[in-house]
């Protein structure tokens, strides 16, 4: 079964060269290079500008080549460069917030995984329509700020490692919210945030199975968040008010966390469930996932949302995590994608696995 797009991939066959593994130099991309090197595969860093000069502090994690632009917005002009290349571009959150979820969805060259899953997940409205229809639990969301009789927290549309979120204590306190762009109000759920990685394979017949493929999770991660507290945030987004301080949500750093293990039945249900889901949707998701939610004293998991690529969490594990350890011993999510293009490719299914 392969990718079924919205629309026809616009980009010709890969030649029978290796594929080029490539990606923005931003985000995960040293992690990407990383694991494309211990597979064998060539890299290549699209850069805004000169090659950064850090990651020749990292001669492992740096990119064999690098194709510098003037602007990210400018890559589908170097279609026929990166086509010659043989390669295949990884998406990762700043790699398609900086282009634009419908210049990446329309780019002339092979990206790995199914990208019309980027447009379910940089719309809300279809992010939330496909989560509910999968049975997953979700905070509530208000359509009407008259509606709200709690905490709640305004979020943006697409990847912006929470800049310009917004926290309310009650309906009184949206009144100092002036929105920028499409955006949701959410009710705000207390418990703790959990970021779990998962990987489907729609190419593997062993593990945890889910549709015609298998589900991996690879680990687990909490967000550090610029300046505001997880444990006091509705009380000190007042205090900081006060000190003429507007609390931000913009991610500044990730911790890794190990869930409780009577609860992986719960975690693996929901993850299962979004990609059962997504087959039926737009033909399924390949490669890293991202189920973002919060677990209250219940017990119970409340999926926010979900990001449909690697996200920046997953940067704790270049060596392995304390799960995918128990998949593949020094199994970053890097090194899982490029042994998907890798066993994809030497079974002839490469059209599964890349869009």
């Amino acid at each position: 079964m392969g990718i079924q797009l919205s629309e026809p991939a616009r980009h010709g066959p890969l030649s029978e060269k290796l594929p080029t593994v490539a990606t923005l130099c931003s985000h995960s991309s040293l992690q990407i290079f990383h694991g494309a090197r211990l597979e064998g595969f060539p890299t290549l860093g699209i850069s805004r500008g000169p090659p950064p000069r850090f990651y020749d502090a990292f001669p492992l994690g740096r990119p064999d080549k690098f194709l510098p632009v003037p602007e990210v917005r400018e890559i589908a002009q170097h279609a026929d460069e990166l086509n010659r290349e043989n390669a295949v571009l990884v998406p990762h959150g700043s790699f398609v917030e900086y282009l634009g979820p419908e210049a990446f969805q329309r780019l002339p060259v092979p990206v790995f995984g199914n990208r019309a899953v980027i447009g379910w997940e940089s719309d809300r409205e279809k992010e939330r329509v496909w989560l509910e229809s999968a049975g997953v639990l979700m905070p509530e969301r208000f359509t009407d700020p008259s509606q709200v009789d709690g905490p709640v927290i305004v979020k943006y549309y697409g990847a912006k490692g929470g800049k310009g979120f917004f926290l309310a204590k009650n309906r009184d306190g949206l009144k100092d919210f002036r929105p920028t762009g499409p955006h949701v109000i959410q009710e705000y759920v207390l418990g703790t945030r959990y970021y779990v990685h998962f990987f489907y394979s729609p190419i593997s017949e062993t593990g945890y199975r889910v549709a015609h493929g298998s589900l991996e999770l690879l680990g687990m991660d909490r967000r550090d968040e610029a300046n505001i507290d997880e444990l006091y945030k509705l009380g000190a987004q007042e205090e900081l008010l006060k000190a003429g301080i507007r609390p931000t949500f913009v991610v500044t750093g990730n911790v890794p966390v190990v869930l409780r293990e009577s609860l992986l039945p719960q975690i693996f249900d929901v993850g299962a469930r979004i990609v059962a889901r997504s087959v039926d949707l737009f033909g399924g998701m390949v490669g890293p996932f991202c189920v973002e939610g919060i677990m209250t004293e219940d017990l119970v998991f409340k999926v926010f949302e979900i990001s449909t690529r690697i996200v920046a969490g997953t940067n704790l594990f270049v060596s392995g995590s304390s799960y995918s350890d128990l998949v593949r011993p020094q199994l970053s999510m890097g090194r899982r994608i490029a042994l998907e293009l890798k066993a994809a490719r030497e079974q002839g299914r490469l059209g599964e696995v890349i869009s």
